[in-house]
């Protein structure tokens, strides 16, 4: 019995060292989570729904002119912060654009959002989390750490009050850095 009790309580000492931040607080329960993209592995077929076919960035419209990328839809799925697969090409062609192209050695600035569910302090390292997931898949392209600043807006900016419009809350800005 007293084995039963001390392996229980390790397991749970165990369970609340995890290095993710806690939950936010009563959210509503998420309706899709992104996933990281695995280059490597081959898709998957599920059922796509809406919130997980619009992209997460949110381009500049200084970079979309300058670079010739379509405008993207800027969304995130909750409590997500994970580049997702429908992303990838129009930030392909944004780390393209400052590697190579017209904005060769200009430097990008990502600031990441989140929806008002939750804490401030949690939405702040979210909006993180989200800023440096795309930053870490531009550096991936040839970009260097140096030219791809990141902050958070957590969710200051949030305008959300239902999941649709709590969507174009969780994103990430992509601008023209100084």
């Amino acid at each position: 019995m007293r084995h039963m009790i001390y392996s229980t309580l390790f397991a749970l000492s165990l369970a609340a060292c995890g290095g993710d931040p806690p939950a936010p607080k009563a959210p509503e329960k998420p309706t899709a989570t992104a996933a990281p993209v695995d280059t490597t592995a081959a898709p998957t077929a599920t059922a796509a729904r809406p919130e997980d076919t619009a992209s997460q960035v949110h381009i500049d419209p200084q970079i979309l002119a300058a670079c010739g990328i379509p405008e993207p839809e800027a969304l995130f799925g909750f409590n997500a912060a994970a580049v997702r697969k429908q992303d990838t090409g129009p930030l392909d062609k944004v780390a393209t654009c400052f590697v190579t192209g017209p904005l060769k050695g200009r430097s990008v600035r990502l600031v990441g959002h989140a929806d008002p569910r939750g804490s401030t302090e949690y939405n702040m390292l979210l909006g993180h989390r989200r800023a440096d997931a795309i930053a870490g898949y531009l550096t991936g392209k040839g970009m260097t750490k140096e030219k791809a600043e990141t902050t958070s807006r957590g969710a200051m900016d949030a305008k959300g009050t239902d999941e649709a419009s709590y969507a174009k809350d969780r994103r990430v800005d992509i601008m023209l850095g100084q």
